[in-house]
């Protein structure tokens, strides 16, 4: 039995999300299949990341015991030519048996992207969140810097989640801006349900000065309803996994 650590890349749109589901298509599903398609052996593909429906990945990371004799440095362009378009396999490892995706992960990255113009792109209208009205970047900067640290994100969570420690460290907070497209990566060693697209939220409604509150009174509130909206999950990029 051999345990391959793979990395893959997926467009989100046509997924909902990445655990297999009953009644709607996921990426977990669609990997799972490919694998069979090509070894003959049904195995269960263990996820770094639940991602939601419509959210990307970068590097997803996952992880598959087989018994086949496949070497890892084929593996790659084998699986690729059993998936679609939209979803890519870009490495191949093999890695120690009892190694698990999720349950070894220490930390994250996660990229968002906003489009801030006038007018939305008909290119870009499902890698990001198109928001027309201007935006005080600095201000946003500013804020940001608050959510760096340890800290109870209680707040920064939709309701449906079950974790009773909502205590979570960010490492570092990167905002970039070209040509109206803003890219907000969130490093931390693990994240709440929609925890991000909440942070996004939030810094788009100081940036347009709908919060009159600052991030540090706005994080120890540890309530919801002094959180910005739940920005949209296509503008959501898994971008790394740390071990």
């Amino acid at each position: 039995m051999t345990n391959f650590r793979i990395i893959l890349a997926y467009n989100g749109t046509a997924y909902h999300g990445w655990q297999r589901q009953n009644n709607a298509l996921a990426v977990q599903q669609v990997l799972e299949e490919a694998i069979l398609s090509l070894t003959g052996q049904t195995v269960t593909v263990n996820g770094c990341s639940r991602t939601d429906a419509g959210v990307h990945a970068l590097g997803q990371v996952a992880n598959f015991k087989t018994e086949s004799k496949i070497p890892a440095d084929r593996l790659p362009d084998a699986l690729n030519a059993k998936l679609p378009k939209d979803i890519s396999i870009i490495s191949c490892e093999e890695v120690d048996i009892d190694f698990h995706a999720r349950y070894n992960a220490c930390g994250k990255t996660y990229r968002y992207l906003i489009y801030n113009k006038p007018y939305r792109s008909p290119l870009y209208k499902d890698l990001s969140y198109h928001v027309r009205y201007d935006l005080d970047l600095d201000k946003i900067r500013l804020e940001a810097k608050s959510l760096i640290g340890t800290h109870d994100f209680g707040g920064f969570m939709s309701s449906g989640s079950s974790v009773k420690d909502t205590v979570r460290t960010i490492y570092d907070v990167d905002i970039q801006e070209n040509d109206g497209m803003i890219s907000i990566e969130v490093s931390g060693n693990g994240f709440l349900y929609n925890m991000v697209r909440i942070i996004v939220g939030t810094l788009v409604d100081i940036g347009r000065g709908r919060i009159k509150h600052n991030m540090e009174e706005i994080i120890n509130s540890k309530s919801r309803s002094m959180c910005g909206h739940t920005a949209p999950a296509h503008g959501l990029f898994l971008k790394k996994v740390n071990y």
